[in-house]
Parts: C-alpha cells; structure tokens; sequence
C-alpha cells in the first residue's frame, strides 16, 4: 500500500473503504463508517451548564443519555439554525457521542490510497481533527478523526 495513505495500516477488512459522508457549510466531510452507529434526525437536545458551547447538550436515546457535539461550532464555524435537514449523527468511541451535522451525504468507498496526510494550515484548530483529504472525482473530503473530536468534547 502507499505510504503516503494516512490510513495504511498495513491491514484490509470489509469496511475498511466505507465513509459516511456530511456536509458542513459548503464542505464535505467523512467519518469511517466502523465508528458510525447511526443517524438519527434532530431532536430536542436538554443543555448542560457550564459545558463548553460545542456540546449542545444531552439527549435520551432509547433510555440511554448521549451528549450531542455540534461539529460545526467545534471545528470554530458559526452557528446557524437547525432545520428538516439537520441531522446528529451517533458515534461510538469509549461511549456514544451524537454529532450533529448540516445534513448527512451517503457512505462511500474511500480508498486508503486515495487518502492523503492533512496539509499543515498554520496552527488552526481544524488540523487537529483532520485523518487525512481524499481526492474523490472533482473534489476534496475532508476525513475527520472522530477520536480527536471527541476529545475535544
């Protein structure tokens, strides 16, 4: 495999292409399908005090509380609206985590050769976040570190 994959780990499972892919501003983004749980729509999120503004607060999801995440406002965008088409998308690192995101795209083959290190932009908290862009037809995705980001939270 190449070495300059930012996902090459020597190693090849069924799903290790498979992204789910968002949009966030005019942006696409994609996070590995294997830290996906689900997609679920928007719902009435309960706040939290004194939790940083990214972390929009708590939901109850068939009787288990997951805190939502607002990506948008964690990679420093600015806050807009929800709408129909606002989606939180429930990830699984240590615990589940929702994310929620502009609207949701489609889960899409990314090869690990198509994968590239993320470019160095000075410092900016995106980096941090950021696996690794993959070239995909006429654009860019932007692949995020669910681990990273959700440290963060």
């Amino acid at each position: 495999m190449s070495s300059t994959s930012a996902l090459d780990d020597g190693s090849h499972e069924p799903n290790d292409d498979k992204h789910l892919t968002f949009v966030i501003g005019d942006e696409l983004y994609a996070l590995h399908i294997l830290h996906v749980t689900e997609i679920i729509e928007m719902q009435t999120v309960t706040a939290m005090p004194n939790a940083p503004a990214y972390v929009r607060g708590i939901i109850n999801l068939r009787g288990k509380v997951i805190p939502i995440v607002d990506v948008r406002l964690c990679l420093g965008m600015e806050e807009r609206p929800y709408d129909s088409r606002t989606c939180i998308i429930v990830v699984h690192e240590d615990a589940p985590v929702g994310l929620v995101v502009d609207t949701v795209q489609e889960v899409v083959d990314i090869p690990s050769e198509a994968v590239r290190a993320a470019p160095d932009v000075g410092g900016e908290d995106l980096a941090d976040y950021i696996l690794g862009i993959a070239k995909m037809s006429d654009n860019a995705q932007i692949i995020l570190d669910s681990r990273r980001l959700l440290a963060t939270s």
